[in-house]
């Protein structure tokens, strides 16, 4: 089902985009948090409701993640999470239509930005592949997750402007739809999976 909101009269002067799903693919998926939390559980140790939440929202590595966690995993264990990290982020690929979309807002005059919930050692990769933008709300850095009003704060903050200026674009019904519009952006959603572009959720503007 699509979902999109004109944006009417009010143009917007702002694009901000999710990441994965949106921007970023992976090719090869590990999920070696998803393994930590699991091996968490059968061990004993049952995850807290906002488990996924404390990963993404704490500037941390994998291994001192773990730490934090107060658990003593296995050295072989940790080895294996961490290979898995390493594979994951090493396939990490640009969807083929990022960089000349992000080059043509560029060039319309429209300020950039992202917004991602993701891990600490995701966010150096996906940053090291996207062109120098005009914002970056890390839910690590940030220390919120969207769709907590405080990581779309972040960027207003940021970008020194108003929640009605902005289009938010993404690929999760409550991140990138529900949480934006209920804070005043617009917002519509792209399904990769069924070979959306960009530029058909963009058709308006670009």
């Amino acid at each position: 089902m699509e979902l999109f909101i004109k944006v009417g009269h009010i143009e917007p002067s702002v694009i901000i985009f999710d990441v994965f799903g949106t921007l970023v693919k992976i090719e090869e998926r590990r999920s070696p948090y998803r393994k930590l939390m699991k091996w968490l559980k059968e061990n004993g140790r049952q995850p807290k409701p906002d488990g996924a939440k404390f990963i993404m929202s704490h500037n941390l590595n994998l291994a001192e993640l773990t730490k934090r966690l107060a658990v003593n995993i296995p050295d072989q264990f940790l080895q294996e999470l961490e290979h898995d990290l390493d594979e994951e982020l090493r396939s990490i690929r640009l969807y083929e239509d990022t960089l000349s979309t992000l080059e043509e807002l560029k060039k319309l005059g429209f300020r950039l930005a992202v917004c991602s919930n993701l891990a600490m050692p995701y966010g150096k990769v996906v940053s090291s592949f996207l062109p120098s933008l005009d914002a970056y709300a890390w839910s690590y850095e940030v220390g919120a997750i969207k769709p907590e009003s405080q990581i779309y704060q972040y960027l207003i903050d940021k970008l020194q402007c108003h929640a009605k200026d902005i289009l938010f674009i993404g690929d999760t019904l409550l991140a990138d739809y529900s949480g934006p519009t209920e804070f005043g952006m617009s917002a519509r959603l792209i399904d990769r999976k069924s070979g959306q572009k960009l530029a058909d959720v963009l058709s308006d503007i670009l």
